[in-house]
Order: C-alpha cells, then structure tokens, then sequence
C-alpha cells in the first residue's frame, strides 16, 4: 500500500459532504474551530462509498467537469510523481517486479503502487489476478497470504515468494492486473472525490497519494479519517471555500499523520514535492515540474 521512512523505497462542483456534515463557515484565525457534527465513522464510510461507486447524480457531475488526472497525461505524470516516492524512480512500469520487506510492519511491499502482504491489497491483487488466471505462479501462495493478512509475517511465503513475485510480474497479465487493481482501489476513488470536492489536477492528485500511503480505510490515520481532519479546519471548494488553503490544510493534517507514526518519517513526498507545487501555485499540475524526495531532485519538462 505505502513505502515509508527514507529506505528506497505517484462545470460547477457538487458539494460532496452537504449531506454528511454541516458546517459553517471560518475564515478568520481567530475564529474558533467548526464542530465536527458528523457521525465520524458513518461519515467517512458515507465519502468512502461515493468515491468508489457509481451513482447517477455524481456521474452526471463529473461527466461536466474537465478530465482532471483522468487525462492520459496527466495520469503518466501522477503515476511518476507516486513512483518518485514509492521506487525512487520517474520509470513506473520498472516497478511491477520490485518487492522487500522494508521493516514497516507491513510484511512484503511489492508492485507499482507497493501492495503490502500486511495491508490486504496484495491478497486482493493475487485473488483477483488468479480468479482470471487460475494456475499462475503466485496462486499457491494464497492460502500463506490469507494466514499472513494484517501482519508482517512472512510465514508460508519465504523463501519462494519474492522469486514467483518477480517471475510473474514478466508476465503482460500481471502487470495489467496491477494497473487495475491500482485504478480500482486508489487512482480512480481518489480523483472522483476529488472533483466531487472541487479540486483540481493537484488537488485530485494530492488525494491520490494521500490514497496510496495512507490506504483507502476509514479509520483516523487512514485516507477518509485525515480528509474528515482537514474539513473540520477548511471549507471544500465545492463549498466555497478557497481551494488553496484547503489543500494546505490537507497536507498539515497529512504530515502530522505520517510523523504520528513515526516520529523521524522522512516527510519530503509533501515538503518538497506537493507543498512546493501548491505554493508555487500550480494548482493544475503544469509541467515542466521540478520536485525532490528523499534528497533526489526529479524533473519532467
């Protein structure tokens, strides 16, 4: 799901949470924080369900508004932003064979947007990818990758796994069951609730990173539980609020997320990538883009 630390480790708006929170409205600094009214677990599961299933009037909406990060290009550009951060690397599809163990506590970290053993997403991923290909070389593993779910155990997958790993993902089905699995789970939740929340390409992408390292779960660390954080302290766009200070709400609630972790996390996926686009004020995500992560400066023309 995530790479962590500094190893080696991507129209008008509807206004998205008018039915999930009431909020009113904080402009100044000296105005007191907006309640958070909301169910908070409801809630998040509620901008969960949207972001990954289809309804009409949100498919209406969307349909209005430019293609975002959904544009082919800038889809490249998202996914060599997240592989900066996730493989140290602008070359993505190098990554479909990349799996260790990084020490994170989440068992193997594999594949182009780091499924982790420990995290559910590289079960899913294998059980998906098997029920399409019976047979393949990693489908013996499931039953150690079902043992082994929400831990960082390798027990069942040493010391063949990482071998099979990197044998199938050769394999021109594996590699397309990845970028779907990626689009099914992150990319494409990300960026509908991103325009639904009236943001932009940085905006949209923000969230989508957010979405890999964090996960896609509802609890507080997790990506619905920061995006309820950053609204109890900014209004959405699609709410009138400014789209800017949003997002750097966003990114400050992200950061102190990450450091709650882990005190010494190396942070710099948002301070001198992220951070440095919005207050350079691209919030379209306009090439050319110069950035660093991890000390390594990385530039797209």
């Amino acid at each position: 799901m995530r790479r962590a630390g500094v190893l080696l480790f991507a129209a008008v708006p509807v206004a998205l949470t008018a039915a999930v929170y009431v909020l009113s409205p904080s402009n100044s600094a000296d105005a007191p924080a907006k309640p958070l009214v909301s169910a908070s677990q409801p809630a998040r599961e509620e901008a969960r369900s949207r972001a990954e299933e289809k309804r009409a009037a949100d498919e209406k909406a969307i349909a209005a508004l430019p293609p975002g990060l959904s544009d082919p290009d800038k889809k490249e550009l998202a996914q060599q932003i997240v592989a900066s951060a996730e493989n140290s690397t602008l070359d993505w599809q190098t990554a479909y064979g990349y799996i260790e163990d990084i020490g994170d506590g989440q068992g193997y970290t594999a594949g182009i947007i780091g499924f982790c053993t420990g995290t559910h997403d590289l079960l899913t991923l294998v059980e998906r990818y098997t029920e399409a290909h019976p047979g393949n070389g990693l489908a013996r593993y499931i039953p150690a990758l079902r043992k082994v779910d929400g831990t960082d155990s390798h027990e069942g997958l040493d010391p063949g796994f990482t071998k099979a790993w990197k044998a199938e993902a050769k394999v021109e089905a594996f590699q397309d069951a990845q970028d779907e699995e990626r689009d099914r789970v992150y990319f494409n939740p990300a960026v509908r609730l991103a325009k639904l929340d009236g943001l932009g390409n940085l905006g949209q992408f923000i969230y989508y990173d957010a979405m890999v390292f964090h996960g896609p779960g509802t609890n507080p660390t997790s990506f619905y539980g920061l995006r309820e954080r950053a609204l109890h302290e900014a209004d959405l766009p699609s709410e009138g609020g400014s789209e800017k200070a949003y997002l750097d709400i966003f990114l400050d609630v992200r950061k102190k997320a990450m450091q709650k972790r882990k005190a010494d996390i190396d942070t710099s996926r948002i301070d001198t990538a992220q951070r440095r686009f919005l207050h350079n004020g691209n919030l379209d995500l306009e090439t050319p883009l110069t950035w660093a992560v991890y000390g390594d400066t990385y530039q797209v023309p």
